[in-house]
């Protein structure tokens, strides 16, 4: 009945009302339940007194059947739920005298930062669950240890993407892969591909554009190993890049490996858009010895392979046009 009449109290936010008929019972000789007390301990929360709140816990010690960090992640998400960020902190840092935050509790507060704009408080705590895994020196010093997981790095991850940070995505991301958690391609090929693009709409520094290509590379090693087919957008990135690197073979390997089921997604159209879009980073010259190239290796039955021949022999021809009648205006002109 007590538990009741807390939480009713509590949703009507008549925090002072719940703390009063609490210790009205308790006057009355009446020992509550842990339950009770931690809902009070929420409820406090809930309204910005967490020291208050954190009074409770003694109480609840003494009738508890539940591990205390589990106590302590309640009150922190209550603090959190009620959008004081600043007291969810307070009480992540003060139940260390008590216990240790387990997963769910690091990831309840790295997005209580990353939802209210506190990306170096949710990067600090990052790399606090990094530092535990290169601190484990045996099996047994590892059993205490909070580790991230898919769902952490998949924060950090949205989070670096959102807020342009490309240099701490490309770090997240690398961890993630060594932590074993693969490419996602439903969840991370938007990630990876906005990364690209980001080169194209501001100066490409060196380290900018060696960031794109590692990245690239890593996803492509890691879906390697776990024998995963890469997605289409993966594939259109890794064979320009070795276009780039002069690499040729590499390049069609990149596709000439493909499911044959799936080729359908490489049209003509497919490939004369990826020349468009690229015209500017590959030569006439490059072009013209992956024509040679493919003209070599490419088999009637090779879908993917024909319609790359027969829409870079279109751009070549209609880039010279191009360049033909330019010249030919400048002449006029002169």
């Amino acid at each position: 009945m007590h538990v009741v009449l807390v939480n009713t109290l509590w949703k009507e936010g008549k925090t002072d009302e719940t703390l009063l008929a609490v210790k009205d019972m308790e006057g009355r000789g009446i020992m509550g339940t842990a339950s009770l007390y931690y809902d009070l301990a929420r409820c406090l929360c809930s309204a910005g007194r967490c020291e208050e709140a954190l009074m409770q816990m003694e109480k609840i010690c003494k009738v508890a059947t539940k591990p205390l960090v589990v106590t302590y992640t309640g009150l922190i998400q209550a603090c959190v739920d009620s959008g004081d960020i600043q007291s969810g902190g307070y009480i992540f840092n003060h139940m260390h005298q008590f216990c240790s935050p387990n997963l769910i509790t690091y990831n309840i507060m790295l997005k209580a930062y990353l939802d209210n704009g506190m990306f170096e408080e949710a990067k600090q705590m990052f790399f606090k669950l990094l530092d535990n895994g290169n601190s484990i020196s045996s099996k047994l010093d590892g059993e205490d240890k909070v580790f991230p997981d898919v769902y952490t790095f998949n924060l950090m991850l949205d989070a670096c993407a959102a807020g342009k940070k490309w240099g701490d995505l490309e770090f997240a991301y690398s961890h993630m892969l060594k932590y074993r958690y693969h490419f996602n391609a439903k969840r991370h090929i938007q990630i990876v591909l906005d990364s690209c693009r980001a080169g194209k709409a501001r100066i490409m520094t060196i380290l900018h554009r060696l960031f794109q290509v590692e990245l690239l590379e890593a996803t492509w090693k890691d879906l390697a190993r776990a024998d995963r087919v890469p997605p289409v957008p993966l594939v259109k990135g890794m064979f320009r890049v070795q276009l780039e690197r002069g690499n040729i073979a590499a390049a069609l390997a990149c596709v000439t490996d493909y499911p044959s089921a799936e080729s359908q997604a490489f049209s003509v159209k497919f490939w004369m858009k990826f020349f468009v879009e690229n015209s500017d980073r590959l030569s006439d010259g490059t072009l013209i010895i992956l024509l040679q190239e493919v003209s070599r290796v490419a088999r009637n039955d090779s879908r993917i392979l024909n319609n790359l021949m027969a829409s870079c022999k279109e751009f070549l021809r209609t880039r010279s046009t191009k360049l033909d009648r330019v010249l030919s205006e400048t002449a006029l002109v002169c």
